[in-house]
């Protein structure tokens, strides 16, 4: 029998409670810093004494940050584009491929998720500066697409395996070739996937902050690791202002996905 909170009873309330307190401890300190990115202290001082939009409005004059920002979402955006393509790829090989060792293969595109992320960025670091990559455009977007490719494998593979293989066949014997039958039926039939795959590889490689340390230079640093540089500096609310709209951006991200999901599956 299926256990319900109703049945549970004083155990159901304790964990709704936990919930509450959980999701609160995650949650204040982000709206403590959004409070602070508001206040007229030239410090980060809570309560602010009173509210002003003088640290956004410098953070909006200053030209390091805008383009810290907007490398950010120039590696996000390409990231997210390889890691879609490479994740389509291999989710191909991982459903439709009939071969020994599937699942040690599958793995292994999942290891970037469970490896310690500070391991990753030494050894990235380290075959990076060999190559001469370390501090350049295509290094971030070639580092953050290994950490965002297995959250780009997980959806396309889901996709696939619940599309109707036998549609794409009956494509194939009406004339159509089977790339025009994956590119006009597959495709098309898993674009939720595709969707969900982009929007996560894109947000993994927004909010990454490790292995961009390792990877920035002076001239070439992305928003998270802006603000990592300006605090080991001084404590200024611009970088209340810029961690605002970091996690802002995030959110918003977030919630035109889930609309945009929304529309296309219906």
């Amino acid at each position: 029998m299926l256990l319900t909170y109703r049945h549970l009873g004083g155990l159901g309330v304790a964990l709704w409670a936990v919930t509450i307190l959980v999701c609160l401890f995650l949650l204040v300190p982000i709206v403590f810093i959004a409070a602070l990115s508001f206040g007229s202290s030239q410090w980060l001082v809570f309560p602010p004494p009173s509210w002003t939009l003088r640290w956004y409005r410098e953070l909006a004059a200053d030209p390091r940050w805008l383009e810290a920002a907007l490398t950010s979402a120039k590696v996000g955006l390409l990231s997210a584009a390889l890691a879609v393509l490479l994740g389509l790829m291999a989710s191909f090989a991982l459903v439709r491929g009939r071969f020994r060792g599937r699942g040690l293969l599958k793995a292994l595109f999942l290891t970037p998720m469970v490896l310690p992320v500070i391991v990753f960025a030494v050894a990235i670091y380290a075959l990076f500066l060999r190559v001469g990559l370390n501090g350049t455009l295509v290094g971030f977007v070639l580092a953050h697409t290994v950490l965002a490719f297995p959250f780009a494998v997980i959806p396309i593979v889901n996709s696939l395996e619940g599309f109707d293989k036998s549609i794409e066949d009956a494509a194939v014997l009406c004339g159509a070739s089977p790339l025009q039958a994956k590119l006009k039926i597959t495709l098309p039939a898993i674009r939720i996937g595709l969707f969900s795959a982009a929007v996560f590889a894109f947000l993994i490689s927004w909010d990454e902050v490790v292995v961009a340390i390792f990877m920035a230079s002076p001239d070439l640093q992305t928003l998270p690791v802006r603000i990592w540089g300006a605090l080991r500096q001084d404590l200024s609310p611009v970088i209340a202002a810029a961690s605002t709209i970091l996690v802002a951006f995030t959110l918003l991200v977030m919630a035109a996905a889930a609309l945009l999901r929304r529309r296309i599956s219906r």
